[in-house]
């Protein structure tokens, strides 16, 4: 693992301090090229996120991942207008999301649990040890 980051949900500013930490994350671990671009990756091939985890919890069989490149505007905001449109999280401070270098270089995911919010970075996924399966 490369880095990683939570904060509780009655954290002051959390949307702020998310957001932050989140972009302090992704330069330190490479997530962006030179133009700020990177993957997202969008489950389901365009469901939201919330409708990928309806699926996944009825037991429905998941589509294939789909990625589309983004780029980094110079305003943003991932953790509250990004979580809420639905690509990005289930709402403002409840992100759900998987990240990934042009060159695949590194992976990063943000997720919701029971108190707080994580976002885990990967240095090189394609050799980690501990492989996830879905299907």
């Amino acid at each position: 693992m490369t880095g990683g980051l939570s904060h509780r949900y009655d954290t002051l500013r959390l949307v702020e301090r998310l957001n932050e930490d989140w972009y302090d994350l992704a330069v330190s671990s490479g997530l962006f090229d030179r133009r700020r671009e990177f993957l997202v990756q969008l489950p389901q091939g365009g469901c939201t996120h919330r409708g990928f985890l309806q699926n996944l919890h009825r037991g429905r069989r998941i589509a294939p991942v789909v990625r589309t490149r983004v780029r980094l505007l110079e305003r943003w905001d991932i953790m509250g207008r990004g979580a809420t449109s639905a690509f990005l999280g289930i709402r403002a401070g409840h992100p759900g999301f998987g990240m990934t270098a042009l060159d695949s270089s590194v992976y990063v995911s943000a997720s919701t649990g029971e108190v707080d919010v994580d976002v885990l970075a990967v240095a090189h996924p394609d050799r980690s040890e501990r492989r996830c399966h879905f299907g």
